[in-house]
């Protein structure tokens, strides 16, 4: 039988091995779910890709720039993948109120929308880095939970 450290070691492996595992698993599945159709068809990175392809031309650098800047506190890792949701969301705004460009209020409402409400902070901390009055968003603020 396995006795001292080697016994210890092989325990602490075991339990190491699971736990990345479980982890990694879970963000697979995630990603699994997210990629199943729904009822029209098309799954949420589907309409996610629709709504920033149907609105690539109306970007203008200074958006650009504000969503990067508003992205910036997530970890490098997933970064990609918030700018992606976020900037469908705005896309999603876009089409639906026919802008004819997208403005920087359509960038904090899409983030608002987008994000879970503990990212908020980073949002209201850059808006006032930036000196934006984010007065006329607090309705969103308080209202998703």
């Amino acid at each position: 039988m396995l006795t001292g450290w080697f016994l210890w070691f092989i325990l602490f492996w075991v339990v190491f091995l699971l736990v990345t595992m479980s982890i990694g698993g879970f963000f697979m599945f995630r990603k699994f779910l997210k990629r199943l159709p729904k009822e029209d068809g098309k799954s949420e990175l589907d309409w996610q890709q629709y709504y920033i392809e149907q609105t690539r031309h109306l970007w203008s650098e200074k958006e650009k720039a504000l969503l990067e800047d508003l992205v910036r506190p997530v970890p490098e890792l997933f970064r990609d993948v918030a700018r992606q949701k976020i900037a469908g969301k705005i896309g999603e705004l876009a089409l639906q109120e026919n802008a004819n460009q997208i403005t920087e209020d359509l960038v904090v409402r899409g983030y608002i929308l987008a994000t879970p409400k503990r990212d908020h902070k980073f949002l209201v901390k850059a808006l006032r880095e930036k000196q934006i009055d984010f007065t006329k968003y607090e309705h969103l603020l308080t209202k998703k939970s």
